[in-house]
C-alpha cells in the first residue's frame, strides 16, 4: 500500500492535527503529511521529519521504542528515492531516540555529541522512567538496545541529499543539553525539537533545562526564517512560530525575576505564575510545566 499523502494547501490545515495524535504512543502506519517539495511528517507523538533527496533521506526521530522505528523507517523507504538512509534525534529522551534498533543496520545515525553524552549518562534512567508510565510504554520499550551514532558533531553538520541540503545544528542548552533542530534548504523547513513548539508550554523537567539557553536558542534560529515548522510534539505550523514561543517564555521569565526580586518563594512564585498565565494564555496548553520553568529561573542568574 502506498502512503497517504495529505496536501497542506492553507494555513488553516495547519492547525488542525487530531489531539488524539499527541497521547497515542504508536505512530500512524501509512500516514504521512507533506509539509513541502522535500519534507514530509508522521503526525503523531511525536511528530517525525522525513526528508527526501534525490540520493538519500533523512529520517528526524524514531517514535517510542524499536516497534515505532519500524513503522517509521518503512514510511521513509517508501518515500526515498535514493538508497542511502540517515537519522538523526531531535534529543536523547525515549520518545525520540529509542527506536533506532527498529531501522535497518544501514542507517547512517548522526547526533551531536553533546547528545550522546547524555544519552551515555541518563538514556538508561529515562528509558525506566518512561518504561513506569503504562503497560503499553513498558511493552514498547521491553529490552530496547541503543546503537551507537556512526557520525557525531559538535555544533553543526551538513548533509546534502541531492537537491536538498538538511543543516543539523546543536545550539547549547534548553530542553536537554544536546538539543538539536534540523533546517532545510531550500524548502525553509524548521524541525526544531522541542525548542519551538505550537502553543505548548516549554517543558524544563530538570536542572539540564536552561530559560536563558532556550531564548538564545530562538535567537539563534529566527534569523533562518522558516516557511513552515514542524514541532516534535503538538500541531505543524509556519515561522511566527518562534516570535510566539520567544515572547511567552521572555515573559515568564520577566515576571519570574520579578516576584524574585521581591522575595517570593519559588514554590509560590510557581502556583501565582501558573494561574496568572492560565488567564492570560487559555489558549496554551501544558500548562501545568509553568511551575518547572519558574524554578528554572530562580536557579540560573539574572540575565
Amino acid at each position: 500500500m502506498l502512503p497517504r499523502i495529505i496536501l497542506l494547501l492553507t494555513a488553516a490545515v495547519w492547525t488542525c492535527a487530531p489531539a488524539a495524535a499527541q497521547t497515542q504512543p504508536l505512530l500512524p502506519e501509512d500516514s504521512v503529511t507533506r509539509v513541502s517539495d522535500h519534507v514530509y511528517a508522521i503526525v503523531g507523538w511525536p511528530n517525525v521529519g522525513i526528508i527526501v533527496g534525490g540520493r538519500a533521506t533523512l529520517v528526524v526521530d524514531t517514535g517510542l521504542g524499536p516497534r515505532n522505528g519500524a513503522t517509521v523507517a518503512r514510511q521513509a523507504q517508501k518515500l526515498a528515492k535514493g538508497p542511502m538512509l540517515y537519522l538523526t534525534t531531535t534529543h536523547f529522551h525515549p520518545e525520540h531516540a529509542s527506536g533506532d534498533a527498529g531501522f535497518p543496520p544501514s542507517a547512517i545515525l548522526i547526533r551531536p555529541a553533546v547528545q550522546q553524552e547524555e544519552m551515555q549518562a541518563r538514556g538508561a534512567e529515562f528509558l525506566t522512567m518512561f518504561s513506569g508510565r503504562s503497560a503499553q510504554f513498558k511493552e514498547l520499550l521491553q529490552e530496547v538496545r541503543l546503537r551507537a551514532p556512526d557520525v557525531l558533531f559538535d555544533r553543526q553538520a551538513s548533509l546534502d541529499l541531492g537537491g536538498v541540503t538538511a543543516r543539523l545544528m546543536c545550539l547549547g542548552p534548553a530542553h536537554t543539553r544536546g538539543d538539536e533542530v534540523t533546517f532545510v534548504e531550500p524548502d525553509g523547513v524548521l524541525l526544531p525539537g522541542d525548542i519551538v513548539e505550537n502553543k505548548l508550554v516549554p517543558s524544563m523537567p530538570n536542572a539540564d533545562s536552561s530559560v536563558t539557553g532556550w531564548l538564545a536558542a530562538l535567537d539563534q534560529i529566527a534569523p533562518l526564517h522558516p516557511r513552515f515548522i514542524v514541532p516534535d510534539h503538538g500541531t505543524l505550523g509556519d515561522g511566527s512560530l518562534i516570535a510566539q514561543e520567544r515572547a511567552f517564555l521572555a515573559r515568564l521569565q520577566a515576571r519570574a525575576l520579578e516576584l524574585k526580586r521581591q522575595g517570593t518563594g519559588v514554590d509560590e512564585a510557581g502556583k501565582l505564575l501558573a494561574a496568572e498565565f492560565k488567564t492570560q494564555y487559555a489558549d496554551w496548553e501544558s500548562l501545568g510545566s509553568i511551575p518547572n520553568v519558574v524554578r528554572r529561573v530562580y536557579a540560573e542568574p539574572a540575565p
